[in-house]
């Protein structure tokens, strides 16, 4: 059997559980969130793209100020979850603990089951490059947020073969 596979199987996997256990414990935010207006406190307000179909939830979680908890499960500094209702895309406010460097990942439970599998998206702040064995850097995913709300966009990812990428 070639070694590879189950490798590339492997890191897919992490890549999908890096925001956690699926949608444990949601808090419901929307843009229309007073802390997402303009002069309110810190926030990220990001648009999600890219979805493939509009059932299940979309889940974004920001991990900072600064590089030290990137990625590190029940790390974050912020969650939301926010049912989709058909939509294909979707604005998220997620009020943040303070000012300072943020990084985002953001998760499509595709099938609403409520776990990581193959049919669920991801994507991070900044849209780095997705891989099967990779997970982005703090760097390529640092996004600075003010005293208020700082919007970003992304385009969810899914898996395609062994490769990941938008559909």
């Amino acid at each position: 059997m070639n070694w590879k596979l189950p490798t590339a199987i492997a890191a897919m996997s992490a890549a999908l559980l890096v925001t956690g256990p699926a949608f444990a414990d949601p808090r419901e935010a929307s843009p229309n969130d007073p802390t997402c207006r303009e002069g309110s406190k810190p926030a990220l307000l990001v648009r999600v793209t890219g979805l493939k179909n509009g059932s299940g939830k979309v889940r974004v979680q920001a991990y900072g100020p600064g590089a030290s908890n990137h990625l590190k499960k029940g790390k974050w500094a912020g969650r939301v979850d926010v049912p989709l209702n058909g939509r294909r895309s979707v604005d998220v406010c997620l009020p943040l603990p303070s000012a300072g460097t943020y990084s985002a990942a953001i998760r499509h439970d595709a099938n609403a089951n409520r776990k990581s599998d193959w049919n669920d998206g991801a994507a991070f702040s900044r849209n780095p490059k997705l891989g099967l064995t990779t997970k982005p850097s703090f760097g390529q995913t640092a996004v600075r947020v003010g005293n208020g709300p700082t919007r970003i966009s992304v385009v969810l990812n899914y898996r395609q073969g062994l490769s990941v990428g938008p559909i």
